[in-house]
């Protein structure tokens, strides 16, 4: 994965956390570079110094159009079809399909009501939560997440983080819990119903 792929997964936490389009806009070759191009601006100003404020606004439709035509080289194996719905005030619903084997093989306790002894395949998983952002930092609260349909525990969700946010320097993944840094000089994340605003 790419430092420039992996900010614009960090620039929306909630889809590390994973989970159909509730209601987004149509997807187009054209907007996934649109957004492209917005990445590539913010990353740019993040660079500067001194940096003077700029605000780069988004659409929830550019966003899932990145990802439709864009993401695929730079997801982990096992993730695919993400999704992305910005209800606003910082709430967002993230649907994604995930290979429950893989993480059921690294999970199962051997106790024969361990729940991973019942999932596997692949799945739609959908989280929803609360993206809070401020000084350059983020963090994500949980709020309801479901696989296939049915309601989960947090600590599936956690499991399922872990999991697939796994990389070189954080080979345990990420804790639903911790707050984050925002990359390129982001200070906050202001969103409205089907748009975000980047600040820096």
């Amino acid at each position: 994965m790419t430092v420039r792929a992996r900010r614009a997964l960090i620039l929306f936490p909630a889809l590390f956390v994973v989970a159909s389009l509730h209601g987004s806009g149509a997807v187009s070759r054209q907007q996934a570079d649109v957004f492209e191009k917005k990445i590539e601006t913010i990353e740019r100003h993040g660079a500067k110094s001194p940096r003077p404020s700029q605000r780069t606004s988004v659409t929830e439709s550019e966003i899932n159009s990145w990802f439709a035509y864009r993401s695929d080289p730079v997801l982990p194996e096992g993730l695919t079809r993400p999704s992305l719905t910005i209800v606003g005030n910082g709430q967002v619903t993230g649907t994604a399909t995930l290979d429950l084997d893989a993480v059921a093989k690294t999970r199962q306790s051997g106790r024969t009501f361990d729940l991973w002894n019942l999932v596997g395949g692949r799945m739609p998983v959908t989280v929803e939560g609360v993206i809070r952002t401020r000084g350059g930092r983020g963090r994500f609260e949980l709020r309801e997440a479901w696989v296939a349909g049915i309601p989960v525990p947090q600590r599936i969700v956690q499991e399922l983080l872990s999991y697939y946010s796994r990389t070189e320097n954080h080979p345990s993944g990420r804790r639903l819990d911790e707050d984050f840094e925002l990359p390129a000089g982001i200070q906050a994340i202001e969103m409205s119903p089907g748009a975000a605003v980047v600040v820096q």
